[in-house]
């Protein structure tokens, strides 16, 4: 006998979480093949444009995809240069700055201690900061980072074939879905939505770190490059991403000058140039529609993070973004797409109004 949904609500939901559970564990077990067609995703969309324009201007079919796959390499490989020597010359430097930072805490603690006549040893342990546990990550994000530059030339190959198909895909689609009632533009409008917001966000991130490397280097800390850059990659997570791009800044501070006030400077340039492009200048441009929740990007996190690691992590808001932009361009899951965002849409403000 086959159950009539509509007259069973509590069989659907059932239906319906089941298949939200196959499809998360599904993300998780395909994640080798999931994520670099994710990271070729996002460079194949931030490349169309100049695909395009190559187009447009006459270039052959063939030099157009492989000039803007050959710029990715360019811009990825000098990433990769300009960073690499930084990491190595950190995990030399890890272990001295560990104790560096050891020795500042039992220091601290004491003076605490003298003037508060509180015996703090008594509630707090003076391995608060465990430095095999921090050499320990710092080796495994390495590790990590080496694994993603193997699967580099994967990503490209991936991103140039994705750059072939988008000059006939649509085509393709508007054949599949003529006479279905569904509407020819909406996916040029998915598309045309997910470039701006993956520009902007882009050009943000690069501003965001250039400047907050520039800080560094002018607070005399060590490794500007590499603060930069991970400011620049960090700042695609809102809110979260600035926070953790800080710490490493802060507590170089403390390290190398050992005075609170020097890592305050340090903090006041990292929230005010975040403050700026993260409240200010970013929602101008992207405009509220795009935005998400503070909630959800915690959500997005833990969840891409949990089903394909750290990069997970770093794309998860991107990709919910992508997930949110389809979801407003579908008929029937537009109301996922306003649980979604950031702010309610104008019409049920002006309703909870009257």
């Amino acid at each position: 006998m086959i159950l009539d949904r509509t007259d069973n609500p509590g069989a659907q939901v059932l239906f319906s979480l089941a298949c939200v559970v196959v499809i998360v564990f599904g993300l998780r077990a395909a994640a080798p093949i999931l994520l670099p067609a994710a990271l070729a995703l996002f460079l194949a969309v931030l490349s169309l444009p100049v695909m395009v324009w190559l187009r447009k201007h006459r270039v052959p079919k063939g030099s157009a995809i492989v000039i803007p796959v050959l710029l990715n390499v360019a811009v990825v490989g000098l990433l990769i240069t300009f960073a690499s020597q930084s990491v190595s010359q950190l995990q030399r430097e890890l272990p001295t700055y560990l104790n560096t930072l050891t020795q500042l805490q039992a220091s601290w603690l004491q003076a605490v201690e003298v003037r508060t006549d509180l015996v703090l040893t008594d509630y707090l342990t003076l391995d608060l900061i465990d430095p095999g546990a921090v050499i320990g990550f710092a080796r495994g994000a390495v590790g990590r980072i080496a694994q993603l530059l193997s699967m580099t030339f994967l990503v490209f190959l991936i991103m140039a074939f994705m750059l072939s198909e988008a000059t006939v895909f649509p085509a393709k689609f508007k054949f599949l879905t003529r006479g279905s009632g569904f509407e020819d533009d909406r996916l040029e409008k998915i598309v045309s939505e997910v470039q701006t917001y993956l520009g902007i966000k882009t050009v943000i991130s690069l501003a965001t770190g250039l400047i907050l490397g520039s800080w560094a280097y002018a607070m005399g800390l060590d490794f500007p490059i590499l603060l930069g850059r991970t400011a620049f990659l960090l700042n695609y997570i809102p809110t979260v991403g600035s926070i953790i791009a800080a710490i490493p800044a802060v507590l170089l501070s403390v390290i190398l000058y050992g005075t609170l006030g020097h890592a305050i400077l340090v903090a006041i340039g990292y929230v005010t140039v975040n403050t700026v492009f993260g409240n200010i200048i970013e929602p101008n441009l992207m405009g509220r529609r795009l935005g998400l929740s503070t909630l959800v990007v915690m959500l997005s996190l833990l969840f891409w993070g949990w089903a394909w690691g750290p990069l997970g992590a770093l794309l998860s808001v991107p990709l919910t973004v992508i997930v949110k932009i389809w979801l407003e361009n579908t008929t029937d899951l537009r109301w996922v797409a306003i649980l979604l965002d950031k702010s309610a849409p104008q019409e049920a403000t002006a309703e909870a109004g009257d």
